[in-house]
């Protein structure tokens, strides 16, 4: 291209960042429309029926997820209502002394379920927070949690894994890529969040 062509018709090249940029919103976007009310409803309803029944939400996850569980929990412990009348939470992976004990006299494998056998009750609820669904510490969390007769659900990412199948209720999205999964998880939180303080904010 000559000087004089180059002036009168620049060449705009989008950089890789902006690449990045434009197609993670893109996708994320297309992710989200997959999201059904009705189950985020489903949702919420069982949290409240948990919290009347005196119950404790129960939220599991490894690296990422794990981070968004404890996030979670505090959202769910404070967001919901201020002045004190949220829901009783807890973040399995929250207590790093609990996992490192568990992980070296169990197996990492159990650090999830053997806090339930210690802890829950058939009224608690359980919410797994996975990107394969496969696990082993997630499945077996779920297992223990049906044993004791809890409710189960899980946000899911990639095909849904073992997890899709053992869980009683299931946010899933069909999508091949971790960081996208890890944001549904929290941007589900968040929802629930407003959900359940546009329900408890006046009680």
């Amino acid at each position: 291209m000559s000087k004089v062509q180059s002036a009168l018709a620049p060449v705009t090249q989008i950089s890789s960042v902006e690449s990045i940029t434009s197609d993670y919103v893109s996708t994320l976007t297309t992710v989200l429309q997959q999201l059904d009310g009705k189950q985020v409803e489903c949702l919420v309803n069982a949290l409240l029926a948990m919290k009347n029944a005196g119950g404790t939400l129960y939220i599991c996850g490894n690296g990422g997820s794990a981070a968004n569980a404890i996030h979670l929990a505090n959202d769910f412990t404070f967001g919901i209502h201020p002045g004190g009348n949220a829901l009783k939470v807890e973040a399995l992976a929250a207590n790093s002394s609990v996992l490192t004990c568990l992980g070296n006299d169990i197996g990492y494998d159990n650090i999830f379920s053997h806090q339930l056998t210690v802890k829950a009750q058939p009224e608690d609820v359980l919410l797994v927070l996975t990107g394969s669904g496969n696990s082993q510490n997630i499945l077996n969390a779920i297992s223990r949690a049906k044993e004791i007769g809890m409710t189960t659900f899980g946000v899911l990412g990639f095909t849904g894994g073992k997890a899709k199948a053992m869980l009683d209720h299931t946010f899933h999205f069909d999508i091949q890529d971790m960081q996208i999964s890890e944001d549904t998880q929290v941007i589900i939180g968040h929802i629930l969040m407003k959900s359940l303080y546009q329900e408890l904010k006046d009680v």
